[in-house]
């Protein structure tokens, strides 16, 4: 036999934005190897079982999260030899972007699950389990990189969103404050971005501001930009 048994893997990097930051949905592993550390969650795909099915599977088994709001896409492939203790383990990673959710109830093989600033979390290269710091970085870019270009800022926001509510999406995000009214325009110009309700609310304060939903448009023509 010229090659060795190879394990296949999905992990998720779940993302949210509560109060204002970015936030990343972990576990603490409740067996080994690395019992007692924090990881991303994820786990094996099983024989039969397809690589997003395996995902959706471990999103719900881990954390208790459903997976019908939660816009999910393949970010890499991790595959270096000696990056799981157990044998040589290839992993599938996604990327997840949900609206704000409830604290998360962790599943068998997770001994809690708690959201985490997505920037502390990266701070500290040593905090998460087997390869996951290379992991999450590459889907926070993703998330950060998506956001240019297409409407998925709008994944983290209820069905009914103001542009204040939406722009506070971007800034957690891309970690920069936005010129409101700079934004403002840009957002409501874009063509197929955001559709109106015709309907106001007061909740950002101060005056009543227009409800959007999103739009029809999969991609930004002109592109956001960070700076």
């Amino acid at each position: 036999m010229d090659f060795e048994p190879l394990g296949v893997a999905a992990d998720l990097v779940i993302l949210t934005v509560r109060e204002g930051s970015l936030e990343v949905l972990l576990i603490r592993r409740g067996i080994e190897p690395h019992k007692g550390r924090w990881a991303l969650p994820g786990g094996f795909v099983r024989p039969k079982e397809d690589l997003e099915a395996a995902a959706r599977r471990e999103l719900a088994e881990e954390t208790g999260l459903v997976s019908d709001r939660i816009h999910l896409e393949q970010v890499a492939t991790y595959g270096e030899p000696g990056r799981d203790p157990r044998g040589r383990v290839v992993s599938v990673a996604y990327l997840a972007l949900v609206p704000d959710l409830p604290a998360p109830v962790a599943g068998t093989d997770a001994a809690s699950a708690s959201w985490a600033p997505a920037d502390e979390v990266l701070a500290d290269p040593e905090r998460l389990a087997f390869d996951h710091h290379r992991i999450l970085a590459d889907g926070v870019e993703r998330a950060r990189a998506k956001l240019e270009y297409s409407p998925l800022a709008t994944a983290f926001c209820a069905g009914e969103f103001t542009i204040a509510e939406l722009r506070g999406i971007y800034e957690a995000v891309w970690g920069t404050p936005l010129d409101p009214r700079n934004f403002h325009r840009k957002v409501t110009k874009t063509d197929g971005f955001v559709v109106p309700l015709g309907a106001t609310t007061t909740r950002d304060g101060g005056r009543p501001a227009q409800l959007f939903q999103r739009g029809p448009a999969t991609n930004l023509h002109p592109p956001l930009t960070r700076g």
